[in-house]
């Protein structure tokens, strides 16, 4: 089994910065790639970034220059920076861990980002 646990989430007002973090603990060795995704209110989940394990990453068009990926794999964790942040960023955020013997997916439980005018 593997947990996922967000931080980071919040209230910020547009043009601002926040850093959203995971932590994974449980049998860590299977994580392959670990990313973010986000769900508005009446939209479907999105891809936001994801990051493999050697560091190779991959952005969703609408956060390319502002968003920065970043993984540390002795931790465990895996951070997105989020700068210039405006209202259409406002979202539940979730961390996603794929995962190896099996391949399946881990869910984070989600953490709220508001941004406000």
């Amino acid at each position: 089994q593997v947990q996922l646990v967000e931080s980071g989430g919040g209230l910020v007002q547009a043009g601002g910065s926040l850093r959203l973090s995971c932590g994974a603990s449980g049998r860590t060795l299977v994580i392959n790639d670990m990313g973010w995704y986000r769900q508005a209110p009446g939209k479907q989940r999105e891809l936001v970034a994801t990051i493999t394990r050697g560091g190779g990453t991959n952005y969703a068009d609408s956060v390319k220059g502002r968003f920065t990926i970043s993984r540390d794999n002795a931790k465990n964790t895996v951070y997105l920076q989020m700068n210039s942040l405006n209202t259409e960023d406002t979202a539940v955020y979730y961390c996603n861990a794929r995962l190896i013997l099996p391949p399946r997916e881990c869910w984070g439980q989600g953490t709220q980002v508001t941004v406000s005018p």
